[in-house]
């Protein structure tokens, strides 16, 4: 009833002409995407339109990010292929089932929060490199292959005729806005395009060429496996590589969604709608798949902003297994792939050029990496991985440089260390070398006013420097430690000695 609500009730707030087209546009750029994908896992091309409408339709209705497209996407189905290759189609629908659980209990426990924790630096990168595979993958469909399956690149006429059409696509997609905004401009430049080739019976490669997408509705199907322990050992590690790479990939493209649209998405929610979604894919005869960022942004670039379009996007390409696929695989893939490009280059961060010479040196390495990594290794879960691995010990390193201690002696002899910067593994080796056991007097206060107790490492650092001074027959106090750090000396108290100076006169402020 909630859904029904939201996609509904707020009819006021929608454009139901953006959303239309918006939806009609989406839907012609999602299927030869899933095509291409599903043909190189070694899958019938309908597994992937499959996948296209029922991710599509699942996410658009129960997803947390309106106006961002779900299908058969690249990223999911090639940590896969292997598995497909070794044992056969029926092992990936246990696997895409058992990957959409693992997504599903990401969202119900709420853990997609944790998508906060990727810096800009990543997100540059991300993007970047997602915009070189994209613009790469159009390259590819200037190739064709012949009836001996030798491919080889277009020549001669064939070349020159899909590069001028390619070329005209991107013209309108880029100059027909400056005109009206009223028709998206995707779909205009297919539109005109289709109508050159069909108009002038021009000879060049189209949908068809890939392959066939006529087809049935999805029927139910258990995946015909063992159910068994050794079938577990073989699909787990499958499923949680793709449950990772969906989900990093569905919800960095929600942060992006938000950022366009200035509004905020439910990652949590988008994860149960992935893991719902891909396993609906198991049951069906899907390959499963994620957000795809392409046809989000044509989404977005389209006027879309409400669920309608995704829903409409998914109806669309159902209409076309079923009654449109004569009419659809004439369509001439240079309009597809002219779209592309501009989504490609819509993609990429330009930004992060302009603003390289103001970024710090770390911020720029961890960019450039986590492209490279996209680019090269196609993993997009590894790719982030590895940027937010370096950002967080660029970020321990320069927090470990900033500990300090300001010291002095009171008129009753005691010696005081006030420490300022956090006392965490970075900075607990700093931290002790301060200390002078042998030369301090009897009683010696370390002041946490300006500091925190952050981990494991800071308390065996306390102990370690406590046994010091006990070793020398003198006192070492603790001072203004706030709450937290109280409850977690006191929970390691049974494998520590510390002792913690009272002090009624120091407030702490309350911890959130």
């Amino acid at each position: 009833m909630n859904t029904y609500i939201n996609i509904f009730n707020l009819s006021k707030k929608i454009n139901y002409k953006n959303e239309l087209l918006a939806g009609f546009t989406v839907a012609m750029t999602m299927i030869p995407e899933s095509l291409s994908f599903a043909i190189l896992a070694g899958l019938s091309p309908l597994t992937g339109l499959y996948a296209a409408f029922m991710m599509g339709l699942v996410t658009a209705i129960l997803g947390g990010r309106p106006g961002m497209v779900s299908g058969g996407a690249g990223a999911t189905i090639v940590v896969l292929i292997a598995l497909i290759k070794t044992h056969g189609i029926e092992y990936l629908f246990a696997t895409v089932i058992l990957a959409g659980i693992f997504q599903l209990l990401v969202g119900v426990f709420k853990l997609g929060k944790f998508v906060r924790l990727i810096p800009q630096p990543v997100m540059y990168g991300f993007l970047n490199g997602l915009a070189v595979i994209i613009f790469m993958a159009q390259i590819e469909q200037f190739k064709i292959t012949d009836s001996n399956g030798v491919v080889s690149w277009l020549q001669g006429t064939s070349l020159y005729i899909m590069g001028g059409l390619t070329a005209l696509t991107i013209a309108i997609v880029y100059f027909f806005p400056k005109i009206t905004k009223v028709i998206p401009a995707s779909l205009v430049a297919i539109l005109i395009v289709f109508g050159i080739v069909l108009g002038f019976n021009i000879n060049t490669k189209t949908v068809g060429d890939i392959a066939s997408i006529s087809g049935n509705l999805p029927s139910f199907h258990l995946p015909q496996i063992p159910f068994s322990l050794k079938t577990l050992e073989i699909i787990f590690p499958y499923a949680m590589i793709m449950a990772g790479v969906g989900l990093i990939e569905s919800l960095l493209t929600l942060s992006m969604v938000d950022e366009i649209t200035d509004s905020k998405g439910n990652a949590n929610r988008e994860s149960v709608a992935q893991g719902v979604a891909n396993i609906t894919n198991g049951f069906f005869g899907g390959m499963g798949g994620c957000a795809m960022v392409a046809q989000t942004l044509v989404n977005l670039n389209a006027g879309s902003r409400a669920r309608l379009s995704g829903i409409i996007a998914s109806i669309t390409i159902l209409i076309i297994i079923l009654f449109g696929a004569p009419f659809i695989e004439k369509i001439p893939m240079a309009a597809l792939v002219g779209v592309m490009m501009m989504v490609a280059i819509s993609t990429f961060q330009w930004v992060s050029i302009r603003i390289v010479n103001k970024m710090p040196k770390s911020d720029i390495f961890v960019g450039i990496t986590v492209a490279l990594i996209t680019i090269v290794l196609h993993n997009l879960a590894l790719a982030v991985l590895i940027g937010v691995i370096i950002s967080a010990l660029v970020f321990a390193w320069d927090n470990a440089k900033r500990i300090r201690a300001k010291k002095y002696v009171d008129e009753k002899g005691v010696k005081y260390y006030e420490i300022y910067g956090p006392l965490f593994f970075g900075s607990a080796t700093a931290f002790t070398d301060k200390f002078d056991p042998a030369n301090d007097p009897d009683e010696v206060v370390v002041d946490f006013k300006e500091s925190r107790i952050v981990d494991m490492s800071a308390i065996d650092a306390l102990d370690k420097l406590s046994k010091r001074y006990a070793q020398q027959n003198k006192k070492l106090y603790l001072k203004h430690l706030s709450e937290d750090c109280r409850k977690m000396l006191k929970n390691a108290e049974a494998i520590i000695e510390v002792n913690i100076k009272e002090d009624p006169t120091y407030k702490v402020m309350p911890e959130e």
